[in-house]
Formats: C-alpha cells, structure tokens, sequence
C-alpha cells in the first residue's frame, strides 16, 4: 500500500502555513511529543497540566488536533488533555511503514499512548478518530478507561453510496476545485463554509495537499462491537450524512454491552465544533462515572 504523502514539496509546505496559523489559535500547548513508533513518529501536543487521569483525542480525517480548538479549554480544565496527530493523515506525524490492516492502525495507536506513559487513559474520537478509538477497545482495550466516540465513521452505521460518490469527485483532478469544498459543505450540515475558520482551512489543506495511503476504516462486524469490554459513550448526530443515524444508534445499543449511546437529533457530523459546551459537559461527565473506586 505505501506511505502517505504530500503531493508535493510545495504542496507540503503550503499546507505547515495553514497548519501552524491553525495551530496558533490554540491555547498555548504545554508540551510537544514526537513518538516513535513501529509506523513513524507521532506528533502529539499536550494542553494543560491538572491531574485528572488524561484524555487523548483523536480528529476526523484531515482535521488535526486544530479541529478540537472549541473544545480544548474546557477538557484542560481537570485533565491533561493530549491532542494526536494520526499516523498517515495530514499533519505533523510522518509515516515510514505501510498501515495495510486495522491490526496496525491499532498498534501505532497503543504504541503511541504506551510511549507516552500515559496509564489509563479516556480516548475522545470524532469521525474517523471514533472509529480509530473503536478500533483500538476492539483490538486491545487494556490501557483504555473509557471511550468516547463522536459521530464516529463506519462504526455502528455503514457509508452511505451517496458518502462514496462525493468523497470520490472530491479527488478527481477536472473538478476537485469545486467538488471538495462543495463536499466539506455536505458533511458539516452547512450552506456555507465560514471564511477564514482555521479548521476549514487546514482540513481543505489536507485534502488538496496530501494523499493517504492507510487501510480504509473498516466497518466493525456485530462480534467485534460484541467483544468491546470497556465503557463506551457514543453520540450520533441525527442530522449525520456519514451513516443512518437511527440505524446506527440502535445498532450501537444492541451490540456494545453497557454502552451508553445517545441520539442527538439536532447535531450534524460537526457536533463537537458545533455543540462544545454541550459535548464537553456530556464527555466529562462520563469520564467522571468511569473513575476508579477509592
């Protein structure tokens, strides 16, 4: 399969441009942790320094922790909060070996969170950082205290073909100029992309800049969502045009035991930049249930 890769040097150094003023509407990072792994090396920014147990985030493909810049300010409040950069997706991380299977994307991941010492830690995903989050309880849950999937892709609801077709004009060269914003409009529940957003910025970046090479997200079969045995929370927005949202909320019920699974009918794919307050309180409030017994 290859490694990912930008589309060329300039592309690459136009897209740092929109990547680090995205970057600098942030608060202040902490610390910053390049990882190694059996995969690349992992670009992960710490934010805050409480001592709750810490929360690592995962963004939706091509949204870098710079699409988590509503919701940094209240989950620093009482956790550490560590922000990753996916292996293979657009970003600071650089990939040096192929990611052909879900096994490997779940072996960078853990080897990530092992490298950072991090203990029991709560995974936050949204999009495809959901599924990467579901990917890992599947496949090795031990260090997880808890997971928090947002809308997450190809999860508990299969893409639409309607998804497929979009997402393939978006990468067709004749007509990506217009397919690929009008595909980012389609996704996020908007009539208009805002103008000089930084999160819309760095996301289109990604996608006219760099071109992933990984095993696609692949849709978790019932046994595999059967066999997740740590505490989960799934928000599904009802207006999500990457799954059938009542579909895959129930689907979610009836698979993952003790799952926690809501249906939030208003929310579109954006939820956790559109609703920050609201996904924050509902996160921090379950990461709160999950705590150890004294």
């Amino acid at each position: 399969m290859g490694t990912s890769r930008f589309t060329s040097p300039q592309a690459q150094s136009d897209y740092y441009r929109a990547y680090d003023a995205g970057l600098r509407t942030l608060p202040p990072p902490a610390g910053e942790h390049d990882v190694e792994t059996d995969y690349g090396i992992a670009k992960v920014y710490r934010f805050g320094d409480a001592d709750g147990e810490p929360i690592a985030l995962l963004p939706g493909r091509a949204g870098t922790p710079i699409m988590w810049r509503a919701d940094l300010t209240g989950l620093m409040e009482h956790h550490p909060v560590y922000a990753i950069d996916p292996i293979g997706e657009a970003g600071r991380s650089t990939q040096t070996a192929s990611i052909d299977t879900t096994q490997d994307h779940a072996r960078w991941l853990d080897q990530t969170l092992d490298r950072l010492e991090l203990g029991r830690v709560h995974l936050v995903g949204v999009s495809f950082g959901g599924w990467l989050a579901g990917n890992l309880a599947v496949w090795k849950s031990s260090r997880l205290a808890s997971v928090s999937v947002l809308d997450p892709a190809n999860t508990f609801g299969r893409f639409p073909p309607t998804l497929i077709i979009r997402s393939l004009l978006g990468m067709l060269p004749v007509i990506s100029h217009w397919a690929r914003p009008a595909f980012m409009r389609w996704i996020s529940g908007s009539d208009r992309m805002p103008e000089n957003d930084p999160v819309s910025d760095v996301i289109a970046a990604g996608l006219h800049h760099h071109r992933v090479r990984t095993a696609m997200p692949a849709y978790f079969r019932d046994e595999q969502l059967r066999s997740i045995s740590v505490p989960m929370l799934a928000l599904i927005a009802g207006r999500s045009v990457i799954h059938h949202p009542a579909a895959a909320h129930a689907r979610a019920q009836r698979l993952v035991a003790g799952i926690q699974a809501e249906l939030w009918p208003d929310a579109t794919h954006s939820i956790s930049a559109e609703s920050p307050v609201e996904v924050n309180e509902r996160v921090l409030r379950f990461i709160a249930a999950c705590a150890p017994t004294p």
